[in-house]
């Protein structure tokens, strides 16, 4: 047997396996001729790592050693894991054994929170925050119990000399916060020991010290080695220097640099190691931020020098040039031995192998690293990783590699909240908070998995019905204007279909809105039950089925289990934004079965991973590294003086791991110039690296795959065709249509609108939840003033205002939306009321009336808004404006002729009752004068002082002509519905993106096209 005893017992074993050579892969080259047995293989040996990640990967890295040495196989070792508190993974058996019954159980997490939440309600009384921020801020204490618990910081140094010296020179928030949180502790360890518990890091650091001092009692008789552990937790420290002194033990750490300086080591700072009784074990000038910086804080806490760590010579086969090594060293430089850089030789300082690459966004830059990974796949058995901490640039990469039908798992996967299963029940909790609002509520229904107990299509077409008519300003909430909608809707609704639909629907919504009627706060574990029930009704059982409906239905068992014991009560409306923060620190992992040659991770399941090719995308400050994570109830002096690491502290994690991403042959380096916020910084990383080339920066730079990224979906110019100004020529039995009294202008100014909208029956939809439009205000101000000159006409004494009342209510608008508009209404209605009351002589005789006429064989219709026969017998045309009226100078362009074809439809007897000479022509506008008072009148003509605008004599020919004109050219003749012809006509956006404009109209004055 190859084993690696020791003749010493005081000589630990621990070793370092250089960036260059590929952890995972080294690792196993050198595991393999050391313990294995003819016949067992490795089965003797125990491996702990610090991840299940890590075990896979490690796994993986021995099938490939077996494969090139040309091995059939042989037993693998027993690999045990440590368990990644940031990943939130359990101690392996081995260190949780069962045969540990002097160990308290750990308190669950869930039931953790939903106790601090409740004892935050305690401590602060009537002055509690509420609902989701209560709950939210029982994370952050928690969070940073467990900051202190997993190191070692017993609840009585909160309010010992090395804290209390500090008190008087924090800021007074600062010493708020430390005072709840020191209560808050003090309460939970009673609730604790009232229960029979301990916290979850309590109990790892209990089970390390276990199987620690089981180690020393009685040494395994078989090899026992941690590899790539470097969580710097005292307890884990502890057991990682009883390994090293086994018998057959050894501690393997990964990417530390046995090279650096004397000096450099120094200059990391204290890390850990106080020089005197009653100093901090951290200062506040230490490196934190150095990629070395935590194995030296382990080494202080494990008690073994830096001398005693000795080489790992294997290599692996994915294993960079030596000089790699150096580099990477040179490259991390804290700030006064960076000075060297200047002085550095070649050798020190070539980073041959590592290109930079920087995209305009992250969209080309997802689209780039996709390119590079097809590429690299082009060459038999290269492997190709991802690494990024930006999910969103890694779900990006994995789609663009689908156009090739590549398969890649982001094996740090999503939240669950970003999952299909998860957003179903985000959005019935966001349903029920918002009372049933059209956005909330369309994109329930039309959630992926969403069905009910039909065919996926027949339930969409129904949905999108339903959404056609919630389109526009947001009605009030509830189900009463849904049912009003769908029973307007369903008239025409032959088989009942339609009906049945929205009955299961409004059977799911009923349970899910009954909770928001009542102020009161609700269960939350009845609550949770309710949307469980619920999103199985909406979706079926297929809700559960992949494995983000198997975390969810973990997510939610566990939640109602835990409410109910706790009691907890929460606002309804509060409950999404729970749900939201319980969901987003849970990562719903795919089941591993994308490409053999590809991976996409994170920066913790990217640890110990190596590939012929690294890219590393993302490295921007905020991104890679994060941003300082400061907690929020423990200041950083504080920390400091209790020993605990500071905020930066995973700036230096980060930092590693991407020493340990530079060891690898070919490395890529890729940031976006800009994100959705704007420009963006490159990562301190990054600038490093540029820093430290020089004047090899040209040879770094990579810019190759951002012009192909800008290629892919872009033609050529040869290619590109120009797409001319559209000039439609429908025939003549397409011309053959009606011509509308809104529509003349828009036919004579931009025929290719009018060709849009009345010929082809295009119409722009507006967007749920929209402002209230012109048209909106419109028909809300023509409908109050219809229904009040009806009831005018039995009662002239009728008031405006409760008409207005009354059909506000009728239009079921949001509680918001009247709030904003009904005072400025109600004002410019009132105008209304009293301008026709102070004519008495002046007598309406029609109100929103349709008519006709028939012109050269072409029938033109509208709606008069108002027609008054005045005391000399003549007609007067009144059209009401929410807006500003159309000036005199559009009238006599053309572009505004509504008043006048109205005028000639009611001389030529086009409306029903009415009859007479049309001589006025008024706009009552409902906006504000230049007084500032809402309500005023205008005409088109020339009367009065009025100077520009149509003679009076003039305004019904001029309209004639104009419409003739628009008849002989347009409807029984030959002219293209030119797109803008007249520059002039103040068009709307409507068909703008229809007709192209962007792409042609720069070009009219050049080429006139």
């Amino acid at each position: 047997m190859a084993d690696s005893l020791r003749a010493s017992a005081s000589q630990p074993e621990i070793y370092s396996i250089a960036a260059h050579r590929g952890f995972a892969d080294a690792l196993v080259a050198g595991l393999v001729p050391r313990y294995a047995e003819e016949d067992f293989g490795l089965a003797r040996l125990t491996l702990l790592l610090p991840s299940s990640r890590a075990r896979r990967t490690v796994t993986e890295a021995f099938t490939r050693h077996f494969g090139n040495i040309g091995a059939e196989g042989m037993l693998l070792p027993r690999m045990a894991v440590v368990g990644d508190l940031d990943l939130d993974e359990a101690l392996g058996s081995l260190l949780d054994p069962l045969g540990a019954p002097e160990i308290p159980p750990a308190v669950d997490p869930t039931r953790r929170w939903l106790a601090l939440a409740a004892l935050l309600e305690e401590e602060f009384g009537k002055d509690a925050p509420e609902g989701a921020a209560r709950l939210r801020m029982a994370r952050d204490v928690a969070a940073a119990m467990d900051r202190l618990l997993v190191e070692e910081i017993r609840p009585e140094e909160l309010t010992g000399d090395a804290v209390l010296d500090l008190l008087g020179d924090l800021a007074e928030h600062w010493q708020v916060s430390l005072r709840i949180f020191a209560r808050m502790q003090a309460r939970w360890l009673a609730t604790l020991g009232e229960w029979g518990r301990v916290d979850s890091a309590t109990r790892r650091n209990l089970l390390f010290d276990h199987a620690r001092k089981a180690w020393e009692a009685e040494p395994p008789q078989t090899p026992l080695v941690a590899a790539g552990v470097t969580s710097a937790s005292p307890a884990l420290a502890r057991m990682l220097r009883t390994i090293a002194f086994l018998p057959r033990g050894a501690v393997i750490l990964p990417d530390f640099d046995l090279t650096m300086p004397d000096d450099v080591w120094d200059e990391l700072g204290r890390a850990g190691n106080a020089p005197e009784p009653g100093d901090t074990p951290f200062a506040k000038g230490d490196a934190i931020t150095h990629p070395q910086y935590h194995l030296k804080l382990l080494l202080n806490r494990m008690g073994i020098a830096r001398e005693e760590v000795r080489a790992w010579h294997r290599r692996g086969d994915a294993a960079g040039p030596p000089a790699r090594s150096h580099a990477i060293a040179s490259l991390f430089l804290p700030p006064e031995a960076s000075r060297v850089w200047a002085d550095l030789p070649a050798d020190r300082r070539r980073l041959s192998g590592v290109t930079v690459m920087e995209s305009a966004n992250p969209e080309e830059e997802a689209q780039a690293i996709a390119l590079l990974v097809r590429e690299a796949l082009e060459v038999p058995e290269k492997r190709v990783a991802v690494i990024t901490p930006d999910r969103g640039l890694a779900r990006r990469v994995v789609q663009h590699l689908r156009r090739w039908h590549i398969e890649a798992d982001d094996s740090a996967g999503q939240p669950l909240s970003q999952t299909a299963a998860g957003r179903a029940l985000l959005l019935l909790a966001e349903t029920m908070a918002e009372d049933a609002a059209p956005v909330a509520l369309m994109a329930l229904l039309s959630h992926p998995l969403a069905k009910g107990s039909m065919e996926r299509g027949a339930w969409l077409s129904r949905v999108r019905r339903l959404e056609r008519g919630l389109r526009g300003p947001r009605p009030r909430g509830g189900l009463e204007p849904l049912r009003a909608l769908v029973e307007k809707q369903s008239k025409d609704d032959r088989d009942g279909g339609y009906r049945a639909w929205w009955a299961e629907v409004e059977a799911m919504l009923e349970p899910l809105l009954a909770p928001t009627r009542d102020d009161a706060n609700q269960s939350l574990a009845e609550m949770v039950n309710l949307l469980a029930a619920q999103v199985e009704s909406l979706c079926g059982t297929e809700v559960w089925a992949k494995e983000d409906g198997r975390a969810l239905a973990a997510f939610v068992e566990d939640l109602r289990l835990h409410a109910a014991e706790a009691g907890t009560l929460l606002d309804p409306r509060d409950l999404a934004a729970v749900l939201q923060d319980g969901m987003e620190p849970i990562a719903v992992r795919p089941p591993y079965g994308g490409h053999s040659r590809v991976a996409i991770y994170g920066l913790l399941e990217s640890r110990m991973s190596r590939a012929d090719l690294m890219i590393c995308g993302g490295l921007n400050e905020g991104v890679w590294p994060g941003g300082a994570s400061l907690d929020p109830l423990l200041a950083p002096p504080v920390l400091r003086a209790l020993g605990v690491p500071g905020g930066d502290f995973r700036i230096g994690l980060s930092a590693h791991d991407l020493a340990g991403a530079l060891g690898a042959p070919e490395v890529l380096l890729s940031r976006a110039m800009r994100d959705e916020s704007g420009p963006t910084i490159p990562s301190r990383f990054l600038l490093r690296v540029k820093a430290l080339q020089n004047d090899q920066r040209s040879e770094i730079a990579r810019q190759q795959p951002v012009e192909w990224a800008r290629a892919i979906d872009a033609p050529t110019e040869d290619a590109r065709e120009t797409y001319p100004r559209p000039q439609p020529m429908p025939d003549a039995a397409q011309r053959d249509v009606p011509i509308a009294v809104t529509a003349l202008d828009r036919l004579l100014g931009d025929p290719y609108q009018f060709y849009a909208s009345s010929i082809l029956g295009l119409r722009a939809l507006d967007p749920l939840d929209a402002e209230p439009t012109a048209a909106w205000q419109g028909s809300l101000a023509h409908a109050i003033l219809e229904q009040w000159h009806k009831e005018r006409a039995s009662d002239p004494a009728a008031r405006l205002a409760p008409v207005a009342e009354r059909v506000l209510t009728q239009m079921d608008a949001h509680p918001l939306t009247r709030g904003l508009w009904k005072p400025r209404l109600m004002a410019a209605l009132e105008w209304v009321e009293d301008a026709i009351r102070a004519e008495p002589d002046r007598q309406v005789i029609a109100v929103e009336r349709k008519g006709e006429m028939i012109v050269d064989g072409v029938r033109i219709h509208g709606r008069a808004d108002r027609i008054d026969r005045l005391e000399d017998g003549s007609l007067a045309i009144v059209d009401y404006k929410t807006g500003s009226p159309p000036s005199a100078k559009m009238v006599e362009a053309g572009f505004a002729l509504q008043l006048g074809l109205i005028g000639m439809i009611t001389e030529r007897g086009g409306f029903e009752g009415v009859s007479g000479e049309a001589k006025t022509f008024e706009y009552w506008s409902l906006a504000k004068n230049r007084d500032g008072e809402f309500g005023y009148t205008d005409t088109p003509l020339k009367v009065g002082r009025k100077r520009s605008g149509i003679e009076p004599d003039a305004f019904l020919p001029t309209t004639a002509q104009f419409l003739d004109r628009a008849i002989s050219d347009f409807i029984k003749g030959s002219e293209p519905f030119t797109a803008r012809l007249n520059p002039d006509f103040p068009a709307y956006a409507d068909y703008d993106q229809l007709m192209r404009l962007d792409e042609w109209l720069p070009r009219l004055d050049g080429d006139g096209a």
